[in-house]
């Protein structure tokens, strides 16, 4: 099954099918999971059928002790070496001297190639 090809409901709906399905492999009825997370049983029948908030989906996974699908269905994604070595040429190197306070065009003490001049 392909979700790229279904709508939004569609895929709610399937998400909903396969917790209901789960929920059978452990011999749970709908009540005993509704309560297991705080949920009527009404709310429980709404979630498997796409109808319920993502908080009680993660609820209820929890319940069938399957937390860990939530690392599959969105998975960390870290930055690759390249992007965090182009990243860091954006990132402040150093601290730039604080004006003196005769100097409002903020270059003294600095020589032309940009470089600090220190007078001691």
């Amino acid at each position: 099954m392909s979700f790229r090809t279904m709508t939004d409901e569609a895929i709610a709906a399937e998400i909903g099918a396969r917790i209901e399905q789960m929920r059978l492999e452990k011999n749970l009825t709908q009540q005993q999971v509704a309560d297991a997370v705080g949920l009527s049983r009404v709310s429980y029948g709404k979630l498997v059928r796409g109808q319920g908030k993502f908080t009680n989906v993660i609820a209820v996974l929890r319940a069938l002790d399957a937390l860990e699908l939530v690392e599959h269905f969105v998975p960390e994604v870290g930055f690759s070496p390249m992007e965090l070595l182009r990243l860091k040429g954006r990132q402040r190197q150093r601290a730039r001297p604080a004006d003196t306070a005769g100097d409002q065009s903020g270059t003294e003490g600095v020589s032309g190639d940009g470089k600090q001049e220190l007078d001691w």
